[in-house]
Order: C-alpha cells, then sequence, then structure tokens
C-alpha cells in the first residue's frame, strides 16, 4: 500500500484530501506534533520512516492574517512563517531519502496570493510565495531522482479558513473553490504521466462578502 503525510488533516482541504487518498488506496500517516514544534516533529517523523517508506508527502497546513503589518504581533509573525513555510521545507528535507526511494512526490498547497500583491497581505503573501519558489527550484534539483515536485495555488475555497477575518466568499457558488474539488485535482496530479509544477485554481467569479 502506499503510504503519504499529509498535513493540515484536521479540516478543509487537508481533511478532503486525506479521506480521498484513504478512499484510493493510501495509508495517509497523520502527524499529531505542531509544526511549530520542530524537535517533537522530528522525532515523530523520524520514527514513521522507520516502519516504512513514503510515496506523497502533501503539506497541507496553513494559517493566514489580513491586517495591517505593523497591527499584527510578532508571536503571529512566527507563526505563519513556521507553519506555511518552515514546516513543509523542514518535512520535504526529512522525507527525502525515503522519497527518493520510492521515486515519490511533494505537494505544496500554497495559495492564489503567493502569484500575486495583495493589500494587508504582506505576511502572508511571502509565506505562501516562498512556498512556491521553493517547491519550483526543489523540483529543479529533483529531476534526476524521479522525485516529483508540484505547487498549487487555490483562490478562494469554502472551508474554516475565513473563521478569523472580517470577510469570506459569497455564497454563489461560482465565487469559491470546495475542498472537493480540489483534493480531486491532486488526485489527478499525482497519476498524471509526467510534472504539473505549478497550478493556480480559481472560482469563476471574485465576490467577496464582510461578516
Amino acid at each position: 500500500m502506499m503510504r503519504a503525510i499529509v498535513t493540515g488533516y484536521s479540516s478543509g482541504i487537508g481533511q478532503a484530501i486525506a479521506e480521498l487518498l484513504e478512499n484510493n488506496s493510501y495509508e495517509v500517516v497523520r502527524l499529531k506534533s505542531r509544526l511549530n514544534e520542530k524537535k517533537t516533529l522530528e522525532k515523530e517523523l523520524k520514527e514513521e520512516l522507520k516502519k516504512a517508506d513514503i510515496h506523497l508527502l502533501i503539506n497541507c497546513a496553513g494559517v493566514g492574517v489580513f491586517k495591517p503589518h505593523e497591527e499584527i504581533s510578532i508571536d503571529k509573525i512566527q507563526e505563519l512563517i513556521d507553519v506555511n513555510l518552515t514546516a513543509p521545507i523542514i518535512l520535504s528535507n526529512l522525507c527525502l531519502r525515503s522519497l527518493k526511494k520510492t521515486k515519490g512526490h511533494i505537494i505544496n498547497i500554497s495559495s492564489i496570493e503567493a502569484t500575486r500583491h495583495s493589500k494587508f497581505s504582506a505576511l502572508y503573501t511571502a509565506t505562501k510565495a516562498g512556498l512556491r519558489n521553493f517547491s519550483l527550484a526543489l523540483f529543479e534539483e529533483l529531476r534526476r531522482s524521479d522525485v516529483k515536485v508540484t505547487n498549487i495555488n487555490p483562490d478562494l475555497t469554502k472551508t474554516n479558513f475565513f473563521d478569523e477575518f472580517n470577510f469570506e466568499p459569497s455564497e454563489n457558488k461560482q465565487a469559491y473553490l470546495n475542498p472537493e474539488n480540489i483534493a480531486k485535482q491532486v488526485l489527478e496530479i499525482i497519476e498524471f504521466d509526467g510534472v504539473i509544477t505549478d497550478i493556480t485554481l480559481r472560482p469563476q467569479r471574485l465576490e467577496i462578502k464582510k461578516k
């Protein structure tokens, strides 16, 4: 059975991906360590890799903040960097020897904000653009080892990501993506005979409502 590590599996896009993979004969490893607890995360992951190699790493966990940069606390700045950028880089580092054995695949869930420059998104954009560029550079590094690397940039998606914000996608079904459809796209990327290195997923309409 193919083994996959999926972060952010408890809700939203990560949950949809984990469930779809399990329905397609994958064993999904759900790490319990918090992504900003680096030593604990490293220890848990190494224990998992002793059991068996993995074929797929999907870095899906993410946090956001959208407000004037001077209003963001130092702790929040560090949290976004840790979860959105540092953790995927560390997990990729720890999993690469295993992925090289299985000729596996790394998929990083970035954001539409990695491709543009939006007001009140400087910090979030920095972390997601960093993840996107990490993915693209890592693909070039790993081409000869046959490890695939894909970066996905989803636009507005109907999840609890917006719970703490003062805005969210409108109720118009053409104005947001569903986690289940993103998960289906992930499966198609995995099964593609080649490498999709970078893909942006967008709803047809742009409609945001304030809470």
